[in-house]
């Protein structure tokens, strides 16, 4: 059984920064590619960044880029989200996801339950 467990959510000031992790497990972490969304209250879901199974590739949102970076360590089967000069718009339960040997992926295989994170202004 496939699990993505995130953490690393809370409140923090704007400006601020925070560092999201997922744990994965029942998956051969190595070959996924591993990403995160996340969806603000009334806000369509949006891809956040995402890491290719080697972590050579990463993409990024324009609202989140020289912000955000994403990043793995296959030997600990998790992925990171570190979120620095966070802004009140990047509010939003963050979600991660992974999709089975897929660069860049359209479509996600498994997603966790998500984290919140609230920015204060």
């Amino acid at each position: 059984q496939v699990q993505l467990v995130e953490s690393g959510g809370g409140l923090v000031q704007a400006g601020g920064s925070l560092r999201l992790s997922c744990a994965a497990s029942g998956l051969t972490f190595s070959t996924y590619t591993m990403g995160w969304f996340r969806q603000a209250p009334g806000k369509e879901r949006e891809s956040v960044a995402a890491i290719s199974w080697s972590g050579a590739y990463t993409l990024y949102a324009d609202s989140v880029k020289g912000r955000f970076t994403i990043s793995r360590d296959n030997g600990k089967n998790t992925v990171y989200l570190q979120m620095n000069s966070l802004k009140p718009e990047d509010t939003a339960v963050y979600y991660c996801v992974a999709a089975y040997r897929k660069w860049p992926a359209r479509e996600y295989d498994y997603w966790g339950q998500g984290t919140q994170v609230t920015v204060s202004s």
